[in-house]
């Protein structure tokens, strides 16, 4: 088994609250500036700057796992991983279903672009990405799970946009294949609290929107290789892979 750090919750400039310098190409090479040896792409409620980002990452040596951060209809994002691009263009479908459409006001949001591997526009969201979609939480996961893909509820304990947040308390009978924490607390803290959620496995990363953060927190993700299939492993604990959270730029946190 091999250590590879993994910052699996990263913004491009394709999200509203994406700064600018957040291209594909800009992405990658800060991730490995910072000693990175996965990410995860995962803007709001689109999937359709993943591809660029995972052809510059093949390109330099960086493997990029597809993602997406989902709002669902209680107003609580989570994370979506896929493996191939048949799984991201059907859940992209998937999603322009469900968004409601209401257009983007960039001067209150801030602009939706996809670029190129050059940082060349190539197109834009339309419709407004920070918006929930009109399918609950159970309902996201059976549908991440009939694709293919993972699902893992995001920074569950933020004050906003969480399970905590928007419930008050993480179900226990939450469909899930791992849980999001981020810096602000750890495991240990979290089943103090909820001592039923001992039965997930926990990832604590950047949620960079900012090229600056790219890589400010990351796992340790102990695996055979860098393949989605090992990731997935690592998150259930299967066979010896598992995942050890809270780094912040290079030091262990306290746990």
């Amino acid at each position: 088994m091999a250590p590879f750090k993994a910052d699996l919750h990263i913004h491009t400039v394709l999200s509203p609250c994406g700064d600018l310098e957040m291209s594909p190409t800009a992405i990658v090479e800060r991730a490995m500036a910072r000693g990175l040896d996965m990410i995860a792409i995962t803007d709001h409620n689109t999937t359709r700057q993943v591809k660029t980002t995972q052809k510059v990452g093949r390109d330099r040596g960086l493997f990029v796992l597809g993602g997406v951060e989902i709002t669902s209809q209680e107003e609580a994002h989570c994370l979506a991983y896929f493996e191939a691009d048949d799984q991201l263009d059907e859940f992209q479908q998937f999603l322009d279903q469900h968004l409601p459409p209401i257009p983007n006001d960039e001067d209150r949001f801030g602009y939706q672009l996809i670029v190129d591997e050059n940082d060349e526009i190539t197109g834009e969201e339309q419709y407004h990405l920070l918006n929930a979609l009109d399918v609950d939480i159970d309902g996201l996961y059976d549908e991440v799970h009939r694709i293919g893909g993972l699902f893992v509820p995001a920074h569950i304990n933020k004050g906003t946009t969480s399970l905590m947040s928007q419930l008050g308390f993480v179900p226990p009978d939450l469909k899930a294949d791992g849980l999001e924490i981020n810096f602000r607390t750890t495991r240990d803290e979290i089943l103090k609290k909820f001592a039923y959620l001992k039965r997930f496995n926990f990832i604590t990363d950047s949620d960079a929107h900012f090229i600056d953060n790219v890589g400010d927190v990351y796992n340790v993700c102990y695996l055979e290789h860098r393949t989605f299939a090992e990731f997935g492993m690592a998150l259930r604990g299967d066979e010896g892979r598992y995942i050890d959270t809270m780094y912040f730029r290079d030091h262990k946190l306290p746990r």
